[in-house]
């Protein structure tokens, strides 16, 4: 019997349940995969409608080999099993090997970098794509980005999220195993590191006050135009309305640079899985639209030259679902754009992610 063409590989987590919902909606079949069946079969009843959707739970262990074999003869792969510094090289290998389309959440620019010099070759050469960061934070800005560079006027890109919501579990274990890479801006064609422990008062389109904004790993702009000739220089901000959450972050940013980074790299990661294990123990509700409101936006400079794009949305972590599934259908029926390491806009087009958010959440997209 055939496989189903799409695996959602950390499928009891709180974005993998997400895209099962949204692979649903696109009556998309579907493999929910992870490590224990027990925990996908708990995670996947709460998932709204799953008793219409053409699916099928297989536990797996976390390998080369095991993934490899699950994969083979499906054609996408959307991974959620993060921290990726930590766990996403074995997903992206049995990716590479089964000759499936890849796609994470990730915004960890040391692994992006990493899996970029290690495979974008091989994918290139399969005809799939290798596109981390389809997701919240990430991909909205992939559109607005797009859309300003359009007519070859803009050099440089300053970006920018703003986020209502609480990180869930994995996230938060993302966000600090982040603190031991440098968190690299593009400046005049060379990545150069943001200062640790720092915030930045940022000024978001739509907001009275500013808000407290924070490299987050520097994020995914920077990468995506690194080796690209229309522009030199690109930086990346995100921001969460809760300031006094990020208050904390930067603090704890501050901590790790002077008290946990002396030590041997084991202890720094068990001290850094200890304080996201204090922050954040559990999964968060699922979002209100009316409160998880987000503004992306993107600044383009040129000589003589600004364009801006503002993407109002909401639900960042539905928005990831959206995204991702979205992604996955436009592969199952058409041949990518492009290639190997790219964004999904690089790979499909932006117009095809925009127009994969407009058929599920509100949106409200400017240009000037």
């Amino acid at each position: 019997m055939a496989k189903k063409p799409v695996v959602v590989y950390g499928a009891s987590g709180y974005t993998g349940k997400l895209i099962c919902e949204f692979l649903r909606e696109y009556q998309i079949p579907f493999i929910a995969a992870g490590r224990s069946r027990a925990r996908i079969e708990e995670a996947l009843i709460t998932v709204p409608g799953i008793e219409t959707a053409d699916y099928e739970i297989v536990e797996v262990e976390h390998s080369v080999a095991a993934l490899t074999e699950l994969l083979t003869g499906c054609e996408v792969l959307c991974n959620t099993v993060g921290p990726f510094e930590y766990f996403g090289e074995v997903a992206v290998e049995a990716a590479a090997n089964a000759g499936v389309h890849y796609m994470d959440t990730t915004g960890e620019q040391s692994y992006m970098i990493d899996m970029r010099n290690k495979f974008h070759e091989v994918f290139k050469a399969n005809g799939k794509i290798l596109a981390p960061s389809t997701a919240y934070m990430y991909t909205p800005l992939d559109i607005a980005m797009n859309m300003v560079l359009e007519d070859g006027s803009i050099d440089t890109i300053e970006a920018g999220c703003l986020a209502a919501g609480v990180p869930t579990y994995g996230s938060t274990q993302t966000i600090f195993a982040m603190f031991k890479a440098e968190h690299l801006y593009l400046e005049n064609n060379k990545m150069l590191p943001w200062e640790k422990g720092r915030g930045f008062e940022m000024a978001v389109p739509g907001k009275m006050m500013t808000q407290l904004a924070h490299p987050w790993g520097g994020g995914s702009v920077p990468m995506w135009l690194e080796n690209d000739y229309r522009v030199h220089s690109a930086r990346q901000l995100t921001a969460f309305t809760n300031r006094t959450m990020y208050e904390q972050l930067i603090a704890l940013q501050k901590h790790y640079e002077d008290n946990i980074k002396p030590l041997p790299l084991d202890k720094q990661e068990a001290a850094l899985k200890e304080i996201a294990e204090g922050m954040q123990p559990g999964m968060p509700p699922r979002e209100n639209r009316t409160v998880q409101r987000t503004t992306d936006f993107v600044h383009g400079i040129g000589t003589g030259v600004r364009k801006t794009c503002v993407i109002h949305t909401a639900a960042p972590y539905q928005l990831t679902g959206v995204v991702q599934a979205g992604l996955a259908s436009y592969l199952l029926s058409e041949a990518p754009r492009k290639t190997g390491f790219v964004s999904s806009c690089q790979a499909v087009g932006h117009e095809v992610m925009l127009g994969a958010i407009k058929k599920f959440l509100p949106i409200q997209v400017d240009m000037y």
